[in-house]
């Protein structure tokens, strides 16, 4: 129970991603806030269920308006009275190539995958991870923000690719995630962030991705993710930060 007596606050929480590293955190003592704008309640009771120690609860939330964003904070506080961890997963990924790309679509990625991790990272900061001295950000981005889009097809066409929006969120999620670990580093926070590759999810269903580019030749789960977060958001990686961690079966090597 390492993480016993902490919160984490997770997003995009209801299922797939989010919902295990709840889970993952939940099994090491933490209480976990689901934040989704999907119904959490389902993932909340098998949490409890599971790990009848610890306390859960959901917020239905978008995470791109502030005002939103600090009213979980403010709850989280006054329910648990901390904040120890905060895992940015939300997200959101338009499936078009450049020529077809809208300016509703391309904000709606930028501000789910880019502006939410924002959000909920200088808000848990400021003033609470600072006051106490401590706390964990885990940023979920993408091998697509480093390799410039992941390729996969769906019913004989090649347009699974993911989006120049997803590539640019997930890319700027990792250098958001660099610059602030150098900002908050001497306050006793670490921020990292965990590159997924080809996950089975809500997200990927339905698409095929090319395994003989991986050095493992499978699709990964939730779980896989999970456990990377997991590390980061524990006490064993306090002397790691700034760093991304490509959980990607090898397809992403170099």
């Amino acid at each position: 129970m390492k993480l016993s007596g902490q919160t984490a606050i997770i997003t995009g929480a209801a299922r797939g991603i989010g919902a295990a590293c709840a889970s993952r955190l939940a099994q090491e003592g933490a209480n976990v806030v689901l934040v989704d704008l999907l119904s959490s309640e389902e993932t909340v009771n098998k949490i409890v269920q599971a790990n009848p120690n610890i306390k859960a609860c959901f917020h239905e939330v978008d995470i791109r308006e502030r005002a939103q964003v600090q009213k979980v904070m403010d709850d989280t506080i006054s329910e648990f009275g901390r904040i120890d961890i905060v895992v940015n997963n939300a997200g959101s990924c338009g499936r078009i190539d450049l020529e077809e790309m809208t300016d509703d679509i391309w904000e709606r990625d930028m501000n789910t995958n880019l502006k939410g991790t924002f959000l909920f990272t200088q808000l848990a900061i400021y003033p609470h991870m600072k006051n106490q001295g401590y706390g964990r950000i885990v940023n979920v981005s993408s091998v697509s923000g480093i390799i410039g889009g992941y390729s996969s097809t769906t019913d004989g066409s090649t347009k699974g690719r993911s989006g120049p929006a997803y590539a640019a969120s997930k890319g700027g999620v990792i250098a958001f995630s660099k610059w602030v670990a150098k900002e908050v580093g001497p306050l006793g926070i670490c921020v990292n962030s965990v590159a997924p590759g080809p996950i089975e999810t809500e997200m990927t269903k339905g698409f095929n991705y090319n395994l003989d580019l991986q050095a493992v030749k499978q699709v990964g789960t939730p779980e896989d993710i999970a456990e990377a977060v997991y590390y980061f958001a524990s006490p064993a990686s306090r002397y790691t930060t700034g760093q991304v961690l490509k959980v990607c079966g090898g397809s992403a090597i170099g």
